[in-house]
């Protein structure tokens, strides 16, 4: 799959899965988040922060697969956890979803995800 037909189905939907390997079960976990897509990447931002399972998953197994549509795409994701790098995502979450919403389903702001796309 060519990295410019998943940009395409990202373009399309509002709403990612994302599979990240468990922690302590090595079990692969399906999920739908939200995300921001800019050139080349992902940013991804955890609900509750560094205390969301997802991205302590991937604290320990970096690997994540990302499906848009019924495009997927692997790769390995690179974790934010600086308050600045994190509040430039949480900013364009806020742009994209609302900041009502934002503020609804989002409680921590001290880590965020990014994945490129390859």
């Amino acid at each position: 799959m060519a990295k410019l037909e998943f940009e395409k189905a990202l373009e399309k939907t509002r709403e990612i899965s994302i599979t990240v390997k468990g922690r302590k079960s090595g079990k692969s976990i399906t999920l739908p988040i939200w995300f921001v897509h800019e050139p080349g990447k992902l940013q991804l931002l955890p609900v509750q922060g560094s205390k969301t399972n997802w991205y302590r998953n991937l604290r320990k197994h970096s690997s994540i697969e990302v499906q848009a549509e019924k495009l997927k795409s692997s790769g390995k994701a690179r974790l934010i956890e600086d308050k600045k790098g994190t509040k430039e995502i949480a900013d364009k979450f806020g742009k994209k979803y609302g900041a009502g919403d934002l503020k609804r389903y989002y409680s921590v702001f001290d880590v965020s995800v990014e994945v490129p796309l390859v």
